[in-house]
């Protein structure tokens, strides 16, 4: 079904400001150019502003120092665009910013990828908006009610770069039903019939955009699973948290004999062997088995195989700082058990997307699994974010993994 959307309906931006000072540390915090100002750090404002409303943020001396998206629902008071000078932000501004995050992703333009993250939220200059594109779809998803105010120039600036078929919005938990907005509305163009097909590095996969999980798939491990699959020619491959079977596909084009995904959940698994299925031709005989479980309870239960290369990337374990020496833990939990899997001269990928734990302590924690296993090991590579997944700020940064031989 065609959908018209009718952004009148969504609430007008003010025209007036909301005016804030600071204490001192976030003041130095904004100078270095962090997109975020807490509530707890703003000492005197204007007035109660409403979502979306612009905040002009103030020093000491009473001069500007930045100009952001008012949000009092959220911890993150304001979120900021705009830092040093002052600007105007209206349609124009909007445009130079996704013209800017589509010109820093200009190398997979020409490449056999049509599906990647287009605006990575605070790390493109547009805090709690994220787009994916997924061929000719782009997936908008708002985790702030402070954008709906501005949703209309996002889109007419998303649509400035090319046709797009269609654009569908998300919304985080706390947003659905706000001002009668579904989760997986169509902006513009149709409703998708199913799930869309994109192409990652010459490979087929495929997303629910409208129902799946965040947008629908995760770009983030483009890279890695590019360079599992230049380590899987002649080799028996499991996938620990496989969700959609990813790394299985990129390890059997690559040469990979078999694969055995694991995953908690039974509908990631399904659309792991769509995704085999899909890329069928270019795996050729290479087997695929999947099988449901937790991470720790299968790897027991696989005590007496051996693989030539094991990919262990959990979900995130620390979604705040107290949840880290847990997290450090289970890391270290998740490489013991699987170092017994691993084969002579396998390849061991871990991988972490907590952002609260470091690449140092995510190291230390392998490294002490490691020496437990009584094995000689080295790691062959280190590796962060893909050119899509910009790091803008010290807590964009969340993504690493370690590639590790062991004779």
């Amino acid at each position: 079904m065609s959908s018209d959307f009718d952004f009148n309906a969504l609430p007008r931006l003010s025209a007036r400001r909301v005016a804030v000072h600071i204490q001192p540390q976030a003041e130095k915090a904004l100078r270095h150019g962090h997109p975020w100002l807490y509530a707890d750090a703003i000492t005197q404002q204007s007035h109660q502003g409403q979502a979306g409303d612009l905040a002009v943020v103030y020093d000491r001396k009473k001069r500007f120092l930045a100009l952001g998206l008012y949000d009092p629902a959220s911890p993150i008071r304001v979120k900021l665009l705009q830092h040093g000078q002052p600007a105007t932000i209206d349609e124009a501004w909007f445009a130079r910013a996704v013209q800017a995050a589509w010109t820093r992703r200009s190398p997979l333009l020409d490449s056999a990828t049509d599906g990647y993250r287009l605006i990575h939220g605070e790390n493109d200059g547009l805090p709690a908006l994220i787009v994916d594109r997924y061929a000719e779809t782009l997936v908008l998803k708002l985790y702030s009610a402070a954008w709906l105010p501005h949703l209309a120039q996002v889109v007419a600036a998303l649509r400035q770069l090319r046709p797009w078929e269609r654009g569908v919005l998300r919304l985080s938990r706390r947003m659905q039903g706000q001002h009668g907005l579904v989760d997986g509305l169509a902006l513009w163009g149709d409703s998708p019939p199913g799930p869309i097909i994109f192409r990652e590095n010459g490979l087929r996969f495929q997303a629910d955009v409208v129902r799946g999980h965040k947008t629908g798939f995760f770009f983030d491990q483009r890279d890695n699973r590019a360079r599992v699959g230049q380590l899987a020619e002649g080799r028996h491959m499991l996938d620990v948290f496989a969700y959609a079977g990813g790394f299985s596909v990129y390890a059997a084009v690559g040469g990979a004999l078999s694969a055995l995904a694991v995953d908690v959940s039974a509908a990631a698994l399904q659309a792991a062997q769509a995704h085999w299925a899909l890329n069928a031709q270019a795996i050729g005989a290479a087997q695929l088995e999947v099988r449901v479980g937790s991470a720790l309870e299968v790897m027991e239960s696989l005590r007496r195989r051996r693989f030539g290369l094991v990919v262990v990337d959990p979900p995130s374990l620390a979604k705040r700082a107290a949840e880290v020496p847990g997290a450090l833990a289970h890391y270290q939990a998740l490489a013991q058990a699987a170092l017994p899997l691993c084969g002579d001269g396998a390849v061991l990928v871990l991988a972490s997307c907590s952002s609260h734990v470091s690449p140092a302590d995510f190291e230390a924690a392998a490294t002490r699994a490691l020496k437990r296993c009584g094995r000689r090991w080295q790691v062959i590579e280190r590796t962060a974010h893909a050119l899509d997944h910009p790091i803008g700020f010290p807590e964009g940064a969340y993504l690493k993994a370690l590639f590790i031989r062991l004779d």
